[in-house]
C-alpha cells in the first residue's frame, strides 16, 4: 500500500541509501529499488544508463527494468526511444518532472503520439522522470510510472534521492563508474551541514531558519558543495555526499 501523501519521507530515503551499501549484486539493488518505490505507488520503472559503446541500442543501455515484458519488447522493436518525448526532455533537464501520457495523444508527431498511447495501454499512464546529469552532461535517467501516480512534495524528494543513488550504485556494480572516489572533496563544515539538512528534505528557506543564515547563503553553500562533488543539482550532491560518507544518512 502506498505511503500517505502527508508523511515525511526523508527517513525512507536515508534508510534506502544506507541499505544499498550492503547489497552486492545488480539484482539485489533492483529488487530493493522496486520495493522502495512501490511504497509510493510506483508500479513500473526503468533505469537507463550511459552508453557502453558508440551507437549502442536502447536495450543495451537498460541497467534495470520491471516494465511489462510485452511493452519492453514492443518499445525496442519499434525503436520508440528515438522519438520518446520523455527521454528528449530528460536529456535537456537537470530537474525531475512529472508526466502524463495523455498530454501527448494529440501530438503533431504521429510517432510521439503512438509511443505514449502504447505506454498508456500497458499501464504506464502517469509518472515521474529523474534525469541523471554529471560533469560531462546527460548520463541517463530513472523513469517511474503507474496508472495513476500521485506524489507529495516530500515523496518526490524521497524518490528523487532514491533514484539518483540507485542509479549510481547500479552503474558501479556494472563497472561503469568507480564505487568510491580515490579522494573525497574537501567540503567545509557549513557545506556539510547544509547538505545534511537537505538530505532530510528541508528546503533552502527551512535550512536558512534552522541555521540562522540567509537563504542566499544557503544556496551559495549548496552550489559550492555541488560543484566540488561534480553534481548537477542539490539532490545529486546529497546522494554523492551520502555515498561517500561525507554526511551521514
Amino acid at each position: 500500500m502506498p505511503v500517505s501523501d502527508e508523511s515525511d519521507h526523508s527517513g525512507d530515503a536515508s534508510g534506502f541509501v544506507e541499505s544499498l551499501d550492503r547489497l552486492s549484486t545488480l539484482d539485489d539493488v533492483t529488487g530493493a529499488l522496486e520495493q522502495a518505490l512501490a511504497r509510493y505507488g510506483v508500479e513500473h520503472f526503468i533505469v537507463v544508463g550511459p552508453p557502453t559503446t558508440d551507437g549502442a541500442h536502447f536495450d543495451d543501455l537498460v541497467v534495470a527494468s520491471n516494465w511489462p515484458r510485452a511493452f519492453f519488447m514492443l518499445y525496442v522493436e519499434n525503436d520508440y526511444a528515438r522519438v520518446d518525448p520523455l527521454i528528449q526532455r530528460a536529456a535537456r533537464s537537470h530537474l525531475p518532472f512529472e508526466w502524463s501520457a495523455d498530454a501527448y495523444f494529440a501530438d503533431a508527431d504521429a510517432r510521439v503520439a503512438e509511443t505514449m498511447r502504447r505506454r498508456a495501454d500497458f499501464g504506464l499512464r502517469t509518472g515521474y522522470m529523474v534525469p541523471i546529469h554529471g560533469p560531462n552532461g546527460y548520463e541517463g535517467h530513472v523513469s517511474m510510472a503507474a496508472s495513476d501516480l500521485k506524489l507529495s512534495p516530500s515523496g518526490r524528494h524521497a524518490v528523487h534521492l532514491m533514484a539518483i543513488y540507485a542509479f549510481d550504485r547500479m552503474c558501479a556494480l556494472r563497472g561503469q563508474r568507480d564505487v568510491r572516489p580515490s579522494r573525497k572533496p574537501a567540503l567545509t563544515s557549513r557545506e556539510r551541514e547544509v547538505l545534511a539538512w537537505a538530505a532530510k528534505g528541508k528546503s533552502a528557506s527551512q535550512i536558512s531558519e534552522t541555521l540562522r543564515i540567509s537563504k542566499r547563503t544557503v544556496d551559495e553553500h549548496t552550489q559550492t558543495a555541488a560543484r566540488k562533488l561534480g553534481a548537477a543539482n542539490r539532490t545529486q550532491a546529497v546522494a554523492i555526499a551520502l555515498r561517500d560518507r561525507i554526511i551521514e544518512a
